[in-house]
């Protein structure tokens, strides 16, 4: 199987990346084909928060090259509020509205709230559900006590990622379960708000490169939005990953 590498920034609309990212005169309704243009792949956000209109989705689609794909955030009425559990006309009304991006929707996140413990359970009936829907799906455990073998072998009989993801708030562990790796860097000194020396990101890109051996996907998001941080390690990390003398 080919090996394919997406890397991206966690969201794309952000009004103080004008000027740093963004012309300052561009129109915003032209930034996603500008996004484009420097990132194969983008994770939506917003989808988490609330569910965009049908005009949204189409345009997503729209205004995107062929080659370009997406991730988007599980919604928080899922993960937070249901708290993965009587879910299930949930999800199908989320993945009718998510199924409009086609061929260029890859993967779900599913980040979990802080407050909730392990239950293996609950992730074991909520996984059972998921196998309706015929995407990538990765989880985003923000309580440590979901980091133990029998939550990894969970995800790896279920072909389910572990979303490794890096930031001095939340805690994670660099666990491979399946058979594509998806990385999310919040800020490694600042949540969302710290710059990666090259130094960080070099460390980071060894480690990724000989995880990358033996899979056959790579997803790697910048969350670190704050003066345009994002974009500019984003690019940096892309780099280094195409470094053959790393």
């Amino acid at each position: 199987m080919k090996k394919r590498i997406f890397i991206g920034t966690s969201g794309y609309n952000y009004e103080h990346w004008r000027g740093i990212f963004y012309p300052p005169r561009l129109p915003r309704n032209k930034w996603l084909r500008f996004y484009t243009q420097h990132f194969n792949c983008v994770e939506l956000n917003v989808t988490f928060y609330r569910l965009p209109s049908e005009k949204t989705f189409h345009n997503w689609y729209k205004n995107t090259p062929a080659y370009f794909r997406f991730v988007i955030k599980g919604s928080r009425f899922i993960t937070h509020i249901k708290r993965l559990k009587n879910c299930e006309e949930s999800l199908n009304i989320f993945f009718q509205r998510a199924s409009l991006l086609k061929e260029k929707l890859l993967c779900i996140l599913w980040q979990l709230p802080p407050s909730l413990k392990i239950d293996f359970t609950r992730l074991r009936n909520f996984i059972k559900l998921l196998k309706k829907y015929p995407y990538f799906h990765s989880f985003e455990f923000r309580h440590q006590s979901w980091f133990n073998e029998t939550i990894y072998n969970l995800l790896k009989k279920n072909k389910i990622n572990l979303c490794i993801a890096d930031s001095p708030h939340f805690p994670s562990q660099e666990v491979i379960t399946t058979n594509f790796i998806y990385l999310r860097f919040h800020g490694g000194k600042i949540l969302y708000g710290s710059n990666y020396s090259p130094e960080e990101l070099k460390v980071w890109a060894k480690k990724t490169k000989k995880w990358f051996k033996d899979v056959n996907l790579l997803f790697a998001f910048f969350n670190n939005d704050a003066y345009g941080f994002a974009v500019k390690n984003a690019g940096e990390f892309k780099k280094l990953l195409e470094d053959e003398n790393l």
